[in-house]
């Protein structure tokens, strides 16, 4: 849930800023492209975040390292093509700056993957060793 948390507030954050850019930049269309871009880059997030805790069900399966690694590459895998095809339909719209657009989606995966590196590193994970 931390990861959740913080990565909405950076999303929110990533849309006001690429609110701001995309006005100074483009007007109106770079306003809509950095909304766009940013929100996407959250929504990325989520799915990612999503994933895991679903997976995270099926931690008494003896099984769950496969379907935990299935789940959440297979998320990573569905995003991608989401991606893409978002890319393709909104590569040429008129009421929007794709560039803006891009740099929104880029800035917010470098921060929802350095909120994951924060998160893992913050986290209190149980070892067991069978060493006496």
């Amino acid at each position: 849930m931390t990861a959740l948390r913080w990565g909405i507030i950076a999303t929110v954050a990533l849309i006001v800023v690429f609110a701001g850019i995309g006005w100074l930049v483009s007007d109106t269309r770079g306003l809509v492209g950095g909304v766009l871009g940013a929100a996407i880059g959250g929504i990325l997030l989520g799915i990612t975040v999503g994933s895991i805790a679903f997976a995270n069900r099926f931690i008494e399966s003896p099984s769950y390292i496969v379907v935990f690694f299935v789940i959440v590459l297979g998320s990573w895998i569905l995003k991608f093509i989401g991606f893409l095809v978002a890319a393709v339909l909104l590569r040429d719209q008129s009421w929007l700056d794709p560039k803006v657009m891009f740099f929104g989606i880029i800035s917010a995966v470098i921060v929802s993957l350095a909120l994951d590196v924060l998160v893992i590193a913050k986290s209190r994970i149980p070892t067991v060793s069978g060493a006496k």
